[in-house]
């Protein structure tokens, strides 16, 4: 028997009921298939159940089920695509369930780094590694996803009550579709913040839980801008500290600023979009900080 963490029944208790109720099952099929005993108590993501077991050779490993999506139908593919010196290593996978057996990290994560500039600067070379190697063929592509962005965009602005706001994101789907017919090849991560980055012992810093895309790397950077928010408040000067955050990931990844801006604006017109189908009237006051601070 194992205890569902209580985030991952929040997340999941409306839309994902039967896959919650799946999960003891689950559990005791691949401790058995794989010959796993479990060793801690379970854990979660925003969207995955992660179990501490070890593997028959003794090897300590993370046991970690989740929905199959589009988000995680490939992500054994891209970690074992890229560099194995800079992803968590892939021990077991089923890909019929996107279940995987990954090799233990240490419980420590670029957001626990006391210094958040150089926690940039470590997720900005491991960007820079990732970027360089080619999606692999099948994984979904930037370019069907941002072409959804424009098509939805006139649809969802009208939620938004501040015509100010209106316009800056009509403006960001305009960006996007300016960037749009070359949306890049390569095998992008999507989510690259500070928490997705993880101590381990046979590298300093590996990368966790991507959702695998082909793209433009450009893309990748707004992540970083406006996580670990409190550091970016602590400056006293929010605007110029995501000003200089963006500059550190351009400095170190080379990513064109052109490109980096329009991309940066796709995600934001997609958060807000997301947020508009959820309810929201108003940009989220991350959200309206980096624009302010990028855009105004």
């Amino acid at each position: 028997m194992i205890e569902i963490p209580a985030k991952l029944i929040r997340n999941h208790q409306e839309k994902g009921a039967e896959w919650l109720a799946s999960l003891p099952a689950a559990v005791e099929r691949y401790v058995r298939e794989w010959e796993l005993t479990v060793d801690g108590a379970p854990i979660s993501g925003e969207a995955s159940l992660v179990l501490p077991v070890v593997r028959r050779d003794g090897a300590a490993a993370m046991l970690k089920i989740q929905p199959v999506n589009d988000e995680s139908e490939d992500e054994a593919l891209a970690l074992r695509t890229w560099n194995h010196d800079d992803v968590v290593g892939v021990l077991e996978d089923d890909p019929e369930t996107s279940t995987l057996l990954l090799e233990r990290l240490r419980p420590r994560t670029l957001d626990d780094l006391p210094d958040h500039v150089e926690a940039t600067r470590i997720l900005a070379e491991l960007l820079t590694h990732l970027s360089a190697v080619p999606a692999p063929p099948g994984v979904r592509r930037l370019a069907d996803i941002a072409a959804r962005l424009v098509e939805d965009a006139p649809r969802w602005l009208p939620r938004l009550t501040d015509p100010a706001e209106q316009q800056l994101v009509r403006r960001f789907a305009d960006q996007v579709r300016e960037v749009l017919p070359e949306s890049g090849d390569r095998l992008l991560h999507w989510d690259l913040h500070y928490l997705n980055v993880m101590a381990a012992d046979r590298r300093p810093w590996l990368v966790i839980d991507p959702k695998p895309l082909a793209g433009d790397p450009a893309f990748e950077v707004f992540p970083v801008l406006w996580n670990r928010w409190d550091d970016l408040v602590a400056t006293g000067d929010v605007a110029q500290a995501i000003r200089d955050r963006f500059a550190l990931m351009l400095d170190v990844t080379g990513i064109d600023r052109d490109r980096a801006l329009a991309w940066t604006a796709g995600r934001i017109l997609q958060n807000v979009i997301w947020f508009a189908e959820d309810g929201a009237t108003r940009l989220e006051d991350e959200l309206a900080a980096v624009a302010d601070a990028l855009f105004a």
